[in-house]
């Protein structure tokens, strides 16, 4: 398969001032260049902005904590084959308290002891990517960890995260290169 992006990152006059200035400022943060997913989908400006408000809401805005977000966003990232995903979210789940053995394990290289909430989460996970769907026990464990709209935000998390790869992966985005100062 060609890794040859299909849609490279648009410049200023491609995606608007406001995503390319956006996009300036969220690579300084990274320690990156100006991230290719916000510069490739910031070529649809109307549907950017939506999706933005929208994955903010998920991350880093939701009610799952950071870590459990990084570990749900992690899996889906090493699942769908996401080197883009895997790229942008390794260094913030180590940030969000993920150790190296856990990151090991999300990648499938290493075996790893979870928590029962984190087995959980990573078996809902799993679920979800394989059948688009959780059984009834999968449900139950699910609630007897998370409340009612903290169970939808899970849902949605991995829904959107594994969009967002299938995205990356058709566009053949790359991931962005680290800031050498």
């Amino acid at each position: 398969m060609s890794t040859t992006p299909r849609l490279g990152p648009g410049g200023v006059r491609e995606v608007g001032p406001a995503i390319w200035a956006f996009s300036r400022l969220a690579g300084r943060v990274s320690g990156t260049e100006p991230p290719a997913v916000f510069l490739t989908l910031g070529r649809n400006r109307r549907l950017f902005w939506g999706w933005l408000h929208f994955a903010g809401r998920l991350m880093p805005g939701g009610r799952l904590a950071r870590r459990e977000t990084e570990l749900v966003i992690l899996r889906v990232a090493a699942t769908a084959h996401s080197d883009y995903e895997w790229a942008q979210h390794e260094g913030m789940g180590r940030k969000a308290g993920l150790t190296t053995p856990e990151i090991e394990g999300l990648a499938g290289r290493a075996e790893h002891d979870w928590s029962a909430r984190d087995t959980m989460l990573l078996d809902a996970t799993d679920e979800l990517l394989r059948d688009a769907d959780l059984s009834d026990a999968t449900w139950h464990r699910v609630r007897e960890h998370l409340d009612e709209r903290t169970s939808v935000e899970l849902l949605m998390l991995v829904g959107h995260y594994r969009m967002l790869a299938t995205t990356l992966q058709a566009l053949r985005v790359q991931p962005d290169r680290r800031r050498t100062r």
